[in-house]
């Protein structure tokens, strides 16, 4: 199984031009400004605060690359979906995240985060549809797991995948940044992607 021994800040970018080398393989993460993706990216990279977790949703206004290992990189999509962001604003953030969607040679797949608590929004089913018409597989992280008992997991995740229209639900896997529950499997998910 991947084990993660180190991991940092490599790049941050906005703009095409801005992006690291294609030297090595990569995996982004994309969801909402308040779904816990900065808690999810340090809990399965083992750091405290690689990356920022905020009080004030939709902050990452850029590509985050996390090198990790020095053999692939971590990438951190722009938040997307916070109410107090102007049009334009928003706009600017679809903009990024296509432009990374559509040029990266080495990126083989992207995770998205989604409330396990709650049905997946408008946005998140553009998001999923997005991430699937770009050829990916699109690994559905139900994150907040701990915060719902075991027993509303099953329900829960048929819901997200009825919501989405996920047909495989080996590709939905519930996590608790928390409590680190279903790591390995995320772990074991990435080698896969890696391989």
């Amino acid at each position: 199984m991947l084990k993660i021994l180190q991991s940092n800040l490599d790049t941050i970018a906005a703009l095409p031009s801005q992006y690291p080398e294609e030297d090595m393989p990569e995996i982004a993460c994309a969801g909402r400004s308040n779904v816990g993706k900065s808690s999810f990216i340090n809990s399965v990279l083992g750091r405290k605060n690689l990356a920022r977790t905020s009080s004030k949703p939709g902050k990452t206004r850029t590509l985050n690359f996390y090198r990790v290992n020095e053999d692939f990189r971590f990438v951190d999509l722009p938040g997307y979906g916070y109410a107090a962001v102007s049009k334009s604003e928003k706009a600017k953030w679809g903009e990024i995240i296509e432009a990374y969607l559509s040029s990266r040679k080495n990126l083989r797949e992207v995770l998205l985060i989604v409330d396990i608590r709650h049905k997946p929004t408008e946005q998140d089913i553009q998001m999923y549809d997005w991430i699937r018409s770009y050829g990916y597989k699109g690994i559905v992280i139900a994150s907040k797991a701990d915060k719902i008992s075991r027993g509303r997991h099953a329900k829960a995740l048929s819901e997200i995948a009825k919501t989405l229209h996920v047909e495989d639900m080996s590709t939905i896997i519930p996590y608790s940044s928390v409590t680190k529950w279903n790591l390995e499997r995320i772990l074991e998910k990435m080698e896969q992607i890696l391989l």
